[in-house]
Order: C-alpha cells, then sequence, then structure tokens
C-alpha cells in the first residue's frame, strides 16, 4: 500500500477520510440505483404495465447474484483491511485472489442452477400468466452474466481496502453507465423491449467486472487476483466467508422478502405487484446511497480496529452515524416531497400509480434511519464481529421482516404488507445499537486485558 494510502487510514483528518472513502462508494452506489431504476424506467415508456410488474419480479431473483457477490467483497474487505492495518500484506494478496476465483466458480454454478430451475422459480415468485413469459425472458438472459455481477459487486469493495476508494467507483460507473446508455437503445430503438433491458444489463456487468481485472492485471495494485496466490488454509476461506456469509444473508434475505411480498401481492393483482415494485424503487434512492456510506467508512473501521488505532476509530465512527442521519433525513424528505413525480416516470396505469405512491409514503416513514442502520452494521463487520453481523443480517429481513409481513397482513390486509417493513427497520435499527454497544466493550477490555 502506498504512504499516500496510508494517510487516508491513519492521519488524515476525520472528516476528511470519511468523505475521501464514502463519498466515492455513495456515487458507485447511486450509479447501482440509476442502474436498478433505467430497466423499469425505460420499460415504463413502453406503456406497458404487465413488462413492469414482470421485471419487479424477477429482479429480486437475480439480486440473488450480487448478494453473493457481496459476501466475498465485504468478508474480503473486512479481513483485507485489518490485514493491512497488521502489516499481513501477503496474506491479503492470498485473500484477494480467494474472492476472485470464488466468484468465478460460484458465479458459474449459479448461472446453471439457475436456467435448470428456471420454471419452479417463476411459479415461486408468483409470475401469472400474463408476467410468465415476460419475466422468463428477463431472467433466463441476465442471469447468464453471473459471473460478472460476482467480480464486479465483489470489487468494488475490495479495491477500497487500499484507499483506492475512486478506482473502486469506476468500475460500478462504467458498467451501469453503459446500462443506462444502452436501455433506451435496445429497449424502445430496437424494440427489444424486455429483451433488449436484459442484454443491456448482461453487457454492462461484464464490461464492470472487466475494469476491476484489468486493474489488478495492469500489477499496480499491492493486492493479487493470481491463481498462483489462491488458497483456502490459513483460514482465508474460513476468515472471509464468516463475515461475508451474514452480509450476504442480508442481502438475499432483502431478495427472499421481495419475492414473499409478491407472491403476497399476486391476489392483489399485477397491477398492485407493478405498484409494490416502483414503490421499493422510491425508497431505494434513500437506502442505496446510505448503503454506500456504510460499505465505504467500513475499510477506515477495519484498519483502525486491525491497527489499535481505538481513539481514530471512535472518532470515525461517531463522524459517520451523525452524517449518516443527515444524509437520510434530507434525502428521505425530497423522496417524500417528489413522490407523485418519480412514481410517474415509471407508471401510466391509474390503478398501479395509486398503489405506488400510497405505498412509497408507508415506506419512507422509517427510510430516514437507514444510513444510521448502515453504519452500525457495516461497524459491526470491520471490527469482525461475525455472530453479531450474522443476527442483525438474519433479522431486518429475516426474523423481523418476515413474521411480520404475516401478521400484518393478516390485521391490515394489504397495507399491513407494506407496513411490515417499516416495523422490521426500528426493530432492527434498536437491536443493532445493542450489538454494537456489546461488542465494542468487549474489545475494549480485551484490550484492557491485554
Amino acid at each position: 500500500m502506498e504512504q499516500k494510502s496510508l494517510e487516508v487510514f491513519e492521519s488524515m483528518p476525520v472528516s476528511k477520510a470519511v468523505f475521501k472513502n464514502a463519498l466515492p462508494a455513495m456515487a458507485a452506489m447511486l450509479m447501482v440505483l440509476v442502474y436498478n431504476l433505467a430497466d423499469t424506467f425505460f420499460i415504463g415508456q413502453t406503456h406497458d404495465a404487465l413488462q413492469v410488474a414482470a421485471v419487479s419480479l424477477a429482479t429480486p431473483v437475480f439480486l440473488m447474484f450480487m448478494a453473493v457477490g457481496t459476501a466475498f467483497g465485504i468478508g474480503g474487505t473486512s479481513v483485507i483491511s485489518r490485514a493491512l492495518g497488521e502489516g499481513k500484506k501477503e496474506y491479503a494478496r492470498k485473500v484477494c485472489s480467494f474472492c476472485m476465483w470464488s466468484c468465478i466458480i460460484v458465479g458459474v454454478v449459479m448461472v446453471a442452477l439457475f436456467l435448470i430451475f428456471m420454471n419452479p422459480i417463476l411459479s415461486m415468485i408468483g409470475a401469472s400468466s400474463d408476467t410468465w413469459n415476460l419475466s422468463k425472458t428477463y431472467l433466463s438472459i441476465v442471469v447468464c452474466s453471473g459471473p460478472f455481477v460476482l467480480i464486479s459487486n465483489c470489487y468494488a469493495n475490495v479495491v477500497r481496502t487500499e484507499g483506492e476508494s475512486g478506482k473502486a467507483m469506476m468500475g460500478q460507473l462504467l458498467g451501469n453507465l453503459l446500462n443506462v446508455i444502452l436501455d433506451p437503445i435496445m429497449i424502445l430503438g430496437f424494440g427489444w423491449n424486455i429483451a433488449g433491458a436484459a442484454i443491456a444489463t448482461v453487457i454492462g456487468n461484464l464490461f464492470g467486472a472487466g475494469y476491476y481485472i484489468f486493474y489488478f492485471l495492469r500489477g499496480k495494485s499491492s493486492l493479487s487476483i493470481s491463481i498462483k496466490d489462491f488458497t483456502v488454509k490459513d483460514k482465508v476461506c474460513s476468515s472471509v466467508l464468516v463475515i461475508g456469509v451474514p452480509a450476504a444473508l442480508g442481502s438475499m434475505l432483502m431478495s427472499v422478502s421481495q419475492i414473499i411480498i409478491n407472491s403476497q401481492m399476486a391476489e392483489y393483482g399485477d397491477m398492485a405487484i407493478a405498484g409494490m415494485g416502483v414503490a421499493m424503487k422510491v425508497v431505494t434512492i434513500t437506502g442505496m446511497v446510505c448503503m454506500g456510506l456504510g460499505q465505504g467508512v467500513q475499510p477506515l473501521l477495519g484498519y483502525c480496529v486491525g491497527a489499535k488505532l481505538w481513539k481514530r476509530f471512535k472518532d470515525v465512527f461517531k463522524f459517520s452515524i451523525l452524517f449518516a442521519l443527515i444524509l437520510g433525513v434530507v434525502l428521505t424528505i425530497i423522496c417524500y416531497l417528489f413522490t407523485n413525480q418519480i412514481v410517474s416516470a415509471f407508471l401510466t396505469d391509474v390503478t398501479a400509480f395509486d398503489y405506488a405512491t400510497q405505498f412509497a409514503r408507508i415506506l419512507l416513514t422509517t427510510s430516514f434511519l437507514f444510513g444510521v442502520f448502515y453504519v452500525l452494521t457495516n461497524t459491526l463487520q470491520a471490527m469482525g464481529a461475525a455472530t453479531a453481523s450474522l443476527v442483525i443480517n438474519l433479522s431486518r429481513q429475516g426474523i423481523i421482516f418476515i413474521p411480520a409481513l404475516f401478521i400484518l397482513k393478516a390485521i391490515l390486509g394489504l397495507t399491513g404488507l407494506v407496513w411490515a417493513q417499516p416495523i422490521a427497520d426500528i426493530l432492527s435499527l434498536a437491536l443493532a445499537a445493542v450489538l454494537y454497544i456489546n461488542t465494542f466493550k468487549k474489545l475494549s477490555k480485551e484490550q484492557i486485558a491485554k
């Protein structure tokens, strides 16, 4: 790692260090957001709400590839940042290589499984006779980019461990920008509709992954993706997965919960599914940017843990929490004020539009807390708190959310399905705060004992 990069982690003023690490990560997640919105937006320009519903049904399934990439990315980032803080450069190289080849192997296996079990998957997600073929077309194409999705999501995190936040951002920026450019050409220009959206997604992911591979092949990185550095020994595999799997479970449960919502919404019709899909896009504007903040500060916090820089750790954490709260409030207000305008960009059907605006305003009641939640969860990952990370990631979209979904549906009906998320947000944030306090106290006691 270059001295300039070390300065970011060790001596740069806290506010400047946080912004230097977090802003590129937030910009990258903003591009992921644009990428996620692009397919739905340009499909919406066909004025076919059934195609919007099909994308809403298929997207959570495809996001499982991103979740697995997150497992290697977040896990690798946590291990590498702490290893670099301890001066273990060779170990960091092994971890980086392990992440690359694991992404390739796991990605290929996932593509094969998704294609083999496509029809059962479509039944599970609640595809109707009207959306079945549309959803199948979209999924069958986009899953082919699986390994590239894993690599892109993994190394958008890992590259930040070297203090190269700008370069980490560029990979996602390149892939997502290309996807956004190709969407109108392929969906509207060529008239390929939902298939065009899928093809644009594949090409964007291919170029995004290619950027990160080329970054390492240039030889200017202190890390490695060489097969000769690949190993599962010396706790390389277990160290990555013990942090990465809980993080991935959180993202995967997010996809599973969306699938459950869609299947439960199916009894209210395809327009309700389309409305919920767009409502979640509105809230995602706040969620993705705040997620970028959490991911951006994680390497900084992880390095402080590895280097035993506890005062700096606390200063970075406090500043990040305050910034996260302000950011969440501002973004939530903007989304609330412009809900109608945002929804109208995706939907023209009156029924679907009404559903989307109603659902979005319910979901926005707790979105101002997203930033605080993501800083807390990424701090737990930076501290190597595997059990705490597992608990919190299982809770928000699983242990708390899924029971709330069925209980509130039984009580409130359709709107109960929507209110389940704000309830889960509040309870999960409280749980994350308790786990952080307990983990920090435990680490402090261990340092005093030494």
